[in-house]
């Protein structure tokens, strides 16, 4: 029995080194032919899927309300502020930062500051508003950013101009991409760093502070670096009036994307094209949702797993202003996905391994001639439940099973047995040898 579970484990060491083999030669680029697909593949995940196709439709979070600013100028925000303020919102969080590219203070590269009334007016309704959130910008020292171990170390923050009047959150989602042009994933979220030795709160989350700061604390009690988002759906993108709006099934007018938030536009907020109680006792995220609804521009855009083609993505789907919206609504519902720690995925993959080449062999020794035929159809019909197991428990109790090793032991347990099997055969062979001659002797 010793030797038959030694055997086991030997080959499932055989195929983990077969895996970091495979990871090293992906490294140095020997199949460049191949990265468009494997860039297109390695984008999804099972979990895509289902945020994108299996969930039900969510209800409306009418706790929240999004406002588009599109391009326009600080002075037409301030007036926006003003209009929105007097309907007594609990939290008005602006995604926009108000600072020139590199701190630049002349009017020459800093445009906005050829107006110098339109910054006091942008200022002063800040301050009357008393509860606003505005993004600040992370910031590293040169020698910070060369040091490989402090990746998300930050020495600073670079504030807005009104931001002495304001509540202050940074607004980075960890993406991947190289530059601000780039393609970026959004998958999860910073909830808060710690900056010259103070914790600050990334922007969605010092919203849902400003409005439920018991919830928050749970999100912080939970104490993860970073949190999956939770995506539920999207906003309104036709240019529907509010009285159209509530006169309509606002589930078949999104385009495709699951509806979650309200949203007005520019003209909507500026002209009062709005009910008295839209507004009262409600989250308001101000951000770029487009120069106008349904704008196909693709600045401040993201690609998330609500994307309904799941591999290699052609259109980002989700503004940043809505990312955060989504981020606020998972924390006041408590709606988090849970994951497994590290450990267990390899202690998963290497039990599923054992216990499949332990199948194997006792298939090879009384049913050798079916043995390839069975081998291949048990793992196909393995990858195939284990995928079903990631899809359903995401979908039935938002836990988010990571088991791309347990699959990939899977698909290399066959092959790996077949290329010890001749081994094991000499090892064997020459063991009865010697046992031979020395009972001849």
């Amino acid at each position: 029995m010793f030797k038959f579970w030694f055997r086991c484990i030997y080959v499932i060491a055989f195929v983990y080194f077969m895996m970091w083999a495979f990871s090293g030669i992906s490294k140095l680029n020997l199949f460049s032919a191949f990265d468009p697909v494997s860039q297109a593949l390695g984008e999804f995940e099972l979990t895509d899927y289902a945020f994108s196709n299996l969930r039900e439709d969510p209800l409306v979070d009418q706790r929240i309300v999004l406002v588009n600013i599109g391009h326009i100028p600080r002075r037409e925000i301030a007036n926006q502020i003003n209009i929105i303020r007097q309907f007594k919102p609990r939290v008005i969080g602006i995604d926009g930062f108000f600072n020139c590219e590199g701190g630049l203070r002349d009017t020459i590269n800093c445009p906005p500051l050829k107006d110098p009334m339109a910054n006091l007016l942008l200022e002063d309704a800040i301050k009357e508003a008393g509860n606003i959130v505005l993004v600040t910008k992370l910031l590293q020292k040169t020698e910070t950013a060369k040091d490989s171990t402090k990746i998300d170390f930050y020495d600073s923050l670079e504030i807005s101009d009104p931001a002495p009047y304001a509540h202050n959150a940074f607004a980075n989602f960890p993406t991947n991409a190289d530059y601000q042009e780039d393609v970026k994933l959004c998958r999860t979220f910073i909830p808060r760093l710690k900056v010259n030795g103070k914790y600050e709160n990334a922007f969605a989350v010092e919203i849902a502070r400003m409005y439920d700061s018991t919830k928050t604390q749970k999100l912080f009690d939970r104490g993860k670096d970073e949190e999956i988002v939770n995506y539920r759906g999207n906003f309104e993108v036709e240019d529907i009036k509010l009285k159209s709006l509530q006169s309509k099934d606002l589930s078949t007018t999104n385009k495709g994307f699951k509806l979650m938030f309200n949203a007005i536009d520019i003209d909507q907020v500026l002209n009062g094209e709005f009910t008295p109680d839209y507004f009262k006792d409600k989250i308001v995220i101000m951000g770029y949702l487009g120069n106008y609804f349904g704008d196909p521009a693709w600045e401040d855009k993201y690609f998330t797993p609500l994307n309904k083609k799941v591999a290699g993505r052609a259109n980002p789907d989700m503004f940043g202003v809505v990312v955060h919206a989504n981020i606020v609504a998972m924390i006041l519902n408590e709606d988090y996905v849970d994951e497994l720690a590290d450990w267990s995925k390899i202690a998963i993959a290497t039990i599923l391994g054992i216990l499949t080449v332990a199948l194997f062999i006792k298939i090879d020794e009384k049913l050798p001639i079916w043995y390839d035929a069975l081998s291949v159809i048990i793992q196909v019909v393995q990858i195939l439940l284990i995928s079903g197991l990631v899809v359903y428990s995401f979908v039935t109790f938002a836990v988010k099973l990571d088991l791309t090793i347990a699959m990939a032991v899977t698909a290399l347990v066959g092959p790996c047995y077949d290329l010890l099997k001749p081994l094991q055969n000499l090892i064997e062979t020459r063991l009865t040898k010697r046992k031979l001659e020395v009972l001849t002797q």
